[in-house]
């Protein structure tokens, strides 16, 4: 690792306090909190001294769980000629010093992990002979996950660490998300794999934490290989975030998952990235292609295709020619559409449909210079000019854009964003006023709608408080507090047509009429829904549920109401009570029917309808009642 980037990950890489850790550590019996303390103590004692020591290797020192006891082999007999185990040392303090040796150069790594251990040992001897630190460096990590070995990954996850600048987190939260994801897709996995900063030696204690996942879509039959991709990386994605929150390193984990044809069409194509994740990445688990293939690399015998080689070759002279081209986009494209599309925004929030280009000058002069009084004239002048510019070059009358050109058309383009800006303020403010009429309306419409269902057939406007006041407020169907809020929405339309209506005032008033209106639309819903009710006959057929819905003179039946698609069909209800000759319907077919029908207060059945039930149904149909 350069001198550089260690010296950058040496900032405060103490690891923060858990406040969870403090909770569990309040909640043990004492005997166990100060045995703990005092490991802490000389963990502390530890750490201080092998980083003054070594500071510019030091990657991570964390505190290992306990040595399990070995169990006995599997054929061994019971008796005195049985093998004699030894129980583990309960005494003994494990701890992992990770050392980075990527920038060692005066000895190999042998002698550097050999010289390092001696000195940590006796540095931990002398603070307590129980210390038994494990001295690990990172090439030899590697080397482990290259050769498929994973155990020392999973005691590492298993540490807490005390000393941390970014490996130890990294590997923690990957192996536990690995762990998850192989857990649920192993059919699937090919390979996880460490990538990025930190197996590069160039992380710092912001740095992501990055981690590729190729996905075998190689045997894939029941879906689309791009909808297996999609479907697996946003369960991957989403058990990286429950790792995160597990580990509480949130936020850090980068996943990329690949499919396997794709990686591999990756690699004829000389795709940088998939080279580089080939060289420097670390296997945290593979299924056999990985490794070969980074072997391969490493070898020479992956080489990009004859096709990928033209493509980098003739990327210069494209480059050369988007430039030739570039400035003429500007003028053509990007400066055109820059003040365009915002020109017909501010149209279409006045209330007029999007219009055609060509017509949008116009109608910017027509309402807000000569109508409004809103924008000035010069101003339309910036977008008719970069119109005939950009026609100009279109038709090959302008066969060129100069820099200075280019220059001016931004300067004005930024002229002209400023005064569309205070358009958009103005027409908001006229937006807002117009709204507590529009609001106003649909409450009276809802309010018509409601006593319409309450048999009251006629409700002047000016009468509207009296009327919903009598008829819902005194027998108790809507609370007090609903009058006095329609009362204010009155009051607001009023104000609004004598110009006495201020900011603050519309704001409020669209605040309220939202509570409003909702309660006013579920207690119709609700209304509504009761009286659907008492026109619906619901019946059994075999493990299926079906319901017949008689709606004026037309019968809906629903073949199979827990079914998504649930089959609906149509008949016409005859004089005599029976159905007439069915005809396919829909959900919105039925849906419209139900927002126009009026249900009488009691809705008769006559028997012959039965009787088609049983066709319809089957004979084995079943009347449910009070259901």
């Amino acid at each position: 690792m350069p001198k550089e980037n260690k010296s950058a990950s040496k900032q405060d890489s103490s690891v923060p306090e858990d406040p969870r850790q403090k909770e569990f550590l309040d909640s043990l019996p004492k005997e166990a909190r100060q045995k703990l303390e005092d490991i802490k103590k000389k963990l502390e004692l530890l750490k201080t001294e092998v980083l003054k020591k070594f500071d510019k290797y030091i990657v991570g020192v964390s505190l290992l769980p306990p040595q399990q006891s070995q169990a006995p082999p599997p054929n061994a007999e019971p008796g005195a000629n049985a093998p004699q185990v030894p129980p583990p040392d309960n005494e003994k303090i494990n701890v992992l010093i990770l050392i980075d040796d990527s920038d060692s150069q005066s000895m190999s790594k042998v002698e550097l992990k050999t010289k390092l251990t001696q000195i940590i040992e006796k540095a931990a001897q002398d603070i307590d002979p129980n210390l038994n630190p494990m001295t690990v460096i990172l090439s030899e990590l590697w080397q482990n996950c290259f050769d498929g070995k994973f155990e020392m990954l999973q005691t590492i996850a298993l540490g807490a660490p005390i000393y941390d600048t970014g490996m130890l987190s990294a590997i923690k939260i990957a192996e536990i998300h690995k762990t998850m994801v192989i857990k649920k897709f192993e059919k699937y996995i090919v390979s996880y794999v460490l990538a990025g900063s930190l197996v590069q030696g160039k992380a710092t204690k912001t740095s992501d934490i990055d981690v590729w996942i190729v996905i075998d879509d190689t045997d894939v039959k029941k879906m689309t290989r791009a909808e297996l991709k999609d479907k697996l990386r946003a369960i991957i994605i989403g058990m990286g975030m429950e790792a995160g929150e597990l580990t509480g390193i949130r936020n850090k984990l980068n996943i990329q998952v690949y499919i396997l044809t794709d990686f591999w069409d990756s690699l004829k194509e000389a795709n940088p990235i998939i080279f580089t994740l080939l060289r420097d990445g670390v296997p945290f688990y593979d299924r056999g292609i990985f490794m070969p293939w980074k072997q391969l690399l490493k070898s020479g015998k992956i080489k990009p295709s004859a096709e990928a080689i033209d493509m980098f070759m003739s990327s210069g002279e494209q480059m050369l020619r988007r430039v030739e081209l570039k400035l003429k986009e500007i003028g053509m494209e990007d400066i055109y559409y820059a003040i365009l599309t915002p020109s017909q925004a501010a149209l279409m929030m006045y209330g007029i449909p999007p219009p055609a280009p060509k017509e949008t000058a116009d109608l910017l002069r027509q309402i807000f210079v000569e109508k409004e009084k809103m924008f000035r004239a010069e101003d339309v002048k910036i977008l008719e000019n970069v119109v005939k510019i950009r026609k100009d070059i279109e038709h090959g009358t302008k066969k060129e854009l100069s820099g200075k050109e280019v220059d001016t058309l931004l300067g004005d383009a930024d002229k002209f964003l400023k005064a569309i800006k205070k358009l958009f303020a103005q027409i908001e403010v006229k937006r807002e006023e117009q709204d507590v009429a529009t609001i106003y309306e649909n409450m009276v419409t809802v309010v018509r709608d409601i006593l319409r269902l309450e048999n009251v057939s006629k409700m002047p406007e000016n009468e509207m408080i009296r009327i919903f006041n009598e008829e819902l407020v005194v027998p108790g169907k809507v609370p007090a507090r609903y009058k006095r809020l329609l009362e204010t929405v009155v009051k607001a339309k009023k104000d609004y047509d004598t110009n006495r209506l201020s900011k603050n005032e519309v704001e409020e008033v669209k605040k309220i009429s939202g509570e409003l209106f909702k309660f006013l639309v579920e207690y119709l819903q609700r209304k509504r829904g009761r009286e659907i009710e008492r026109a619906k006959i619901r019946v059994k057929h075999g493990d299926k549920y079906g319901e017949v819905l008689l709606l004026d003179d037309i019968a809906y039946i629903i073949h199979d109401i827990d079914n998504e698609d649930r089959n609906i069909s149509k008949a016409r209800l005859m004089p005599s009570g029976r159905l007439g000759q069915i005809e396919a319907s829909n959900l919105e077919e039925l849906e419209r029917a139900v927002a126009k029908v009026v249900i009488p207060p009691k809705v008769f059945i006559k028997e012959p309808i039965f009787e088609d039930m049983k066709v319809i149904f089957g004979r084995d149909v079943e009347v449910l009642l009070n259901y």
